[in-house]
């Protein structure tokens, strides 16, 4: 029998992986796990993975519910490729997961659920723990449910309620194993229950503990240094929380209250929850009958001189394209929020994809243009939603704000911003109106934008709807010249979002054989993987894009920089046929639509293949 080391062994990193039932509190498990790690110092990135079946049957593997997170002494970009540790709470979650689980990695499993019916429910022939199919990783057989049962008995609970505390005792394994403090959680747990189930899931932890700690089956455990970051307040985010601060830090930055219209659908239902936590702050949520009710309450409230916003996910903006086109032809600020989920239709309503790019930059009847951002990653949902609201007020028009599920679920430390060093958004509303002149509620200032201007305000009566605007005046018109001039100067004021982006700035040479081109929630992995080749010699750079339309004013140059551009997205190559549009730069693409973000591999070996690639066509010029 191996004797324990004494000390924790330093680590820079480790991926965690949580699987089991979606009744099993696996998100639990890796949220404490993630807000611990924070606590502790660490950077962190998660990515939660839920069934898309609300009650999937227990033991299968259509209800494997997963949990991942990287935790590491450096910088974090991703969840991770492969995973170190795998906690599987049954049959059907190990072998849904196994997959990820890198050579010689360590497995923990539930072997209580092990039994005839475990393995039957999954559709397995034999045992995996008996099998020979874990002979390549270290198996911890860990009798988790009952232990849990054991060590909670004399709290008096129900055996329900115990069997449900062995996601805690799961949590103690992992917290002895990677040294992790066990106060916040047990913080939490006695704030969130009543004092007999807080006694039992508090006795499953330290049960869960004292396993790792006494058993033989771990020959040692690790400990993670903190990470060095810059000074500040920081706290564990989500993307879905950050879009609801944006939202309300954008309200008070431009003197306004928030109205925020939605109705209920996954992935983006959390920022109404979010939303609706933060009335203290101005913040006023209608959860509508449907869709349409809840972009046309929106749109009246920035009619009358609040901050318009509704949030939905793909067949959602479906149902409010008609009123997104009338707010387009008010010209009113407005944000429209698009969590990105797999599709067409219901399609994979928890899992990722970005294939809603087509419906924000060309979905709508007429003419009808508006300025598109995506947010990169959870903390910077934050900026994007500050940065849109400041463009709608600026051009009065409707902006939308892409992000997706592996954004608005996945979490990351988040240094929270003064609020004194944000600026202000300007708005204003005319007061009246100069001379003896009429009110023209159509004319326009510098960047084309038309007077916001209040109902009720004396001497600016107006007309708006629907029906094509008179320039100027405002007034019904059928006339064509009119029409084709008002559709090109909402097209050209939209145009005019470009002047105000930030410059846009190349990750690496800023011209070379290979540029990854990324937008939305694929950052971390682009960026890791150009890290990598960059560090191995390899002329590769990369660029995130947060403006999506109309794209900022250098790009075609940058792209013409490169030998070999590649657009990596998540679904079949929209932002790639853009591109070739635009520029007409004959631009390549690496799309995977499985429902799954990419990995630091898959974009890796893109860039060998491109590469390679470039240098047979170079022997051959020669």
């Amino acid at each position: 029998m191996n004797q324990k080391a004494t000390e924790p062994e330093d680590t820079k990193s480790v991926v965690i992986r949580i699987t089991g039932d979606s009744g099993d509190g696996i998100q639990l498990v890796g949220a404490q796990t993630a807000l611990t790690s924070a606590l502790m110092g660490n950077d962190f990135s998660t990515f939660p993975d839920y069934p898309a079946e609300i009650r999937a049957p227990k033991g299968t593997t259509n209800g494997v519910s997963g949990f991942q997170i990287q935790i590491a002494s450096d910088h974090v970009a991703t969840p991770g490729d492969e995973v170190d540790v795998l906690v599987a709470f049954n049959p059907a979650a190990l072998v849904s997961n196994l997959g990820q689980l890198k050579p010689q990695g360590t497995v923990v499993v539930d072997v209580d659920a092990f039994d005839a019916r475990g393995l039957r429910t999954a559709k397995l022939e034999s045992n995996p723990l008996e099998d020979g199919s874990l002979d390549d990783f270290h198996l911890v057989e860990a009798p988790i449910t009952s232990q849990t049962r054991l060590a909670v008995k004399e709290t008096g609970v129900s055996h329900k309620a115990a069997t449900q505390s062995r996601n805690f005792f799961a949590i103690g394994i992992l917290f002895w194993l990677y040294s992790r403090d066990p106060e916040p959680t047990l913080n939490y747990i006695r704030g969130k229950f009543d004092e007999t189930i807080a006694k039992a899931n508090e006795a499953a932890l330290r049960a869960g503990w004292n396993f790792g700690e006494t058993t033989e089956a771990f020959p040692r455990n690790f400990n993670l240094p903190a990470t060095t970051v810059q000074p500040g307040i920081y706290r564990n985010i989500t993307g879905n929380e950050a879009l609801a601060y944006g939202l309300v830090t954008a309200a008070h930055l431009s003197g306004r209250e928030l109205f925020y219209g939605a109705y209920p659908i996954t992935p983006a239902s959390s920022i109404l929850h979010k939303v609706s936590q933060l009335s203290d702050c101005g913040a006023r949520t209608f959860q509508a009958e449907d869709e349409i009710a809840a972009i046309c309450a929106a749109i009246g409230a920035s009619f009358g001189g609040a901050m318009g916003a509704t949030g939905s996910s793909g067949p959602g903006i479906a149902l409010k394209t008609e009123a997104i086109g009338y707010a387009v032809m008010l010209e009113l600020p407005l944000l429209i929020i698009n969590v990105q989920r797999g599709g067409p239709s219901t399609g994979l309503p928890t899992k990722v994809e970005q294939t809603d790019l087509f419906q924000a930059v060309m979905g709508r009847n007429g003419e009808a243009p508006l300025p598109v951002l995506a947010a990169s990653g959870p903390g910077d949902c934050f900026d994007t939603v500050v940065e849109a609201w400041r463009l709608a007020c600026k051009l009065m028009t409707p902006v939308m704000v892409l992000s997706d599920a592996y954004t608005a679920n996945g979490a990351e430390p988040w240094c929270i911003p003064e609020l004194s060093s944000l600026e202000p958004i300007d708005v204003q509303h005319p007061t009246s109106v100069p001379g003896s002149s009429p009110f023209q509620p159509y004319a326009r200032n510098d960047f084309l934008a038309r007077p916001w201007a209040l109902p009720g305000t004396p001497g600016l009566t107006h007309r708006i709807g629907g029906i094509e605007k008179e320039d100027g005046s405002g007034n019904i018109s059928y006339d064509p010249i009119n029409h084709e001039k008002m559709v090109h100067l909402r097209a050209k004021k939209v145009e005019m979002a470009q002047q105000l982006y930030s410059s846009t700035t190349v990750f690496g040479e800023s011209a070379g054989e290979l540029l990854i081109l990324s937008w939305g929630g694929t950052l971390g992995a682009c960026r890791e993987a150009a890290v990598k080749a960059q560090k191995a010699g390899r002329s590769v750079s990369h660029l995130h894009l947060r403006h999506l339309n109309p794209f900022p004013v250098e790009l075609g140059n940058i792209l013409r920089s490169f030998k070999t551009v590649v657009a990596a997205e998540l679904n079949d190559g929209q932002l790639r046929q853009l591109l070739r549009a635009e520029f007409l730069i004959d631009v390549q693409g690496l799309n995977k639509v499985r429902g799954e973000p990419f990995l630091v591999r898959d974009i890796t070996k893109c860039i060998e293949v491109h590469l390679s690639i470039n240098n047979t066509s170079h022997r051959g010029a020669a």
